[in-house]
């Protein structure tokens, strides 16, 4: 983690605003969240500013949003946060920031998706409309959308790691979750545009139900598996098959396999964070505990050992 040299204040947001965005600086402005990478302010009603804070890489991040987002956004049936105002960086302020469109919900980590039915069918929907060949110079991912192989390492240190905590009851199953997924042949379709970063943080929900898809850093071309893991990792008991009947075009049985990797990738770093939350360690978010727990559950339960 590395924060910005500069304290980030309702004040310095609003001098950033009269220096660049002068027409929005009458709106009121106050804390909305705190990312991994950067501060969401609400500014009025509609909008936000995110300014980058604890990451080097946020800035990069931030622009390559401003740079792709407004294009794919009109197409999407769930709202997401649209870019506005790219600021620049200055002595005041260091580093680019956004203003985008405010997305309002409950992020799905608190507020967990409940109706299984109405959450499969908009999480597919979702993913139907964004899953669509990527252009030339779409950008790649941090380690995201490539071989699932690539993981390995990574993986077998995440779970050795778990399992010393007495976080996973059944080492073996989670393994052979994964070995299945790597063994799994390798898309060879078109690198698809894919959000990258589905956690139950980045989706918000309102009335039980998805509602918004939020921080579109990790946006990049790829392999569709590392996306279709949110089915595993956000929807409901019940919801996974619902979810895989309603996404076009339907999955094949190697991008199913290789999506239960990719899941067990991202539950395996929910229950390491939810964990420091437990213990009060920075960087750690309880509510990110029990839906991992969940995700494993599910998918230590799809592959025959």
């Amino acid at each position: 983690m590395t924060a910005t040299e500069s304290d980030i204040t309702e004040d310095l947001v609003r001098d950033l605003l009269r220096e660049q965005c002068p027409d929005l600086a009458h709106l009121p402005v106050k804390l909305g969240a705190l990312g991994w990478d950067n501060q969401v302010w609400r500014l009025g009603d509609d909008l936000a500013v995110r300014l980058p804070w604890a990451t080097e890489s946020a800035d990069a991040l931030l622009r390559k949003e401003h740079a792709w987002l407004p294009g794919l956004a009109p197409h999407l049936p769930l709202p997401v946060p649209v870019p506005q105002r790219l600021g620049e960086p200055s002595e005041r302020f260091p580093r680019p920031w956004l203003v985008t469109t405010w997305v309002p919900g409950e992020p799905a980590d608190r507020a967990p998706a409940t109706r299984a039915a109405d959450a499969a069918a908009a999480l597919a929907e979702f993913l139907t409309a964004l899953h669509r060949p990527a252009p030339e110079g779409a950008p790649t991912g941090r380690y995201r959308g490539g071989p699932l192989a690539d993981h390995t390492e990574g993986m077998a240190r995440g779970l050795a790691s778990a399992t010393e905590l007495g976080l996973i009851p059944d080492p073996a199953a989670v393994e052979a979750v994964w070995e299945d997924a790597v063994a799994a042949p390798h898309w060879t379709g078109p690198a698809l545009w894919l959000h990258g970063d589905l956690h139950p943080a980045n989706v918000l929900t309102t009335n039980s139900t998805l509602s918004g898809v939020i921080d579109f850093g990790d946006l990049c071309a790829g392999d569709p598996a590392y996306d279709l893991a949110a089915a595993w990792i956000l929807l409901p008991d019940g919801a996974t098959d619902l979810f895989h009947e309603a996404y076009r075009p339907a999955p094949d049985a190697a991008t199913l396999r290789r999506a239960r990797g990719c899941a067990v990738l991202r539950a395996l770093a929910g229950l390491h964070i939810g964990h420091a939350g437990d213990h009060g360690r920075p960087g750690g978010k309880p509510t990110w505990g029990p839906p991992a727990r969940a995700a494993l559950r599910r998918l230590t339960a799809s592959v025959d050992r």
